[in-house]
């Protein structure tokens, strides 16, 4: 039997906790609650929400198998976000001009920055990051274009582009002081040799 995950930090649920419970303790239901307000209006408008498997398969609210190619599958964050199905919450890129940098392992052992996921956090000072579900990596979020996605090495990390056909898995968690905005990652793209391409 599957053992039932936090919705919010994705770690084990309680053994006594309701078969209908959603979050692991009451810091995580407070947390996930502030998160509806640490996410861009630019995204919460956007009525392309999807919920997501503890191993990101995109779910439908109502729990089906969900696909980043077919809008009838996607709904509005409203709807997402109440919605108990899988463990999180996931937006879908559809080539809008709303671009993420997926920055897998960018986190030391205390929740800081290695130097080259720093790097690129300095040079997109305008955009919103958050943590990733792992806790370890993080999303960076903006507006940017690519003919196609993309993952790359930058120094000792790996970066993944994209601007379509792909959904990321939302947490909420606003890594550090960034703005509750999407910034322009157009030069990141282009110092990161990404656009032109």
């Amino acid at each position: 039997m599957k053992t039932p995950r936090c919705q919010h930090c994705n770690g084990p649920m309680p053994v006594r906790a309701k078969s209908t419970a959603r979050y692991c303790s009451g810091r995580c239901r407070t947390a996930a609650c502030r998160a509806r307000k640490t996410i861009p209006a630019e995204l919460t408008r956007r009525p392309r929400w999807v919920r997501h498997t503890a191993r990101k398969v995109p779910l439908t609210v109502g729990g089906a198998v969900a696909s980043s190619t077919d809008r009838s599958t996607w709904s509005r964050y409203r709807d997402a976000a109440r919605s108990s199905a899988g463990t999180g919450l996931g937006f879908v890129l559809d080539g809008d001009g709303v671009a993420v940098l997926d920055l897998d392992g960018a986190l030391d052992d205390q929740g800081q920055p290695l130097p080259w996921a720093q790097r690129i956090l300095d040079a997109a000072p305008g955009c919103w990051v958050e943590t990733s579900v792992s806790g370890r990596g993080l999303h960076v979020w903006g507006r940017g274009s690519l003919p196609r996605g993309r993952r790359i090495r930058v120094g000792a990390g790996v970066v993944e582009a994209y601007t379509d056909g792909r959904f990321v898995a939302v947490t909420g968690r606003t890594f550090g002081r960034a703005p509750l905005r999407l910034g322009d990652l157009g030069p990141v793209l282009g110092e990161l040799g990404l656009v032109g391409q």
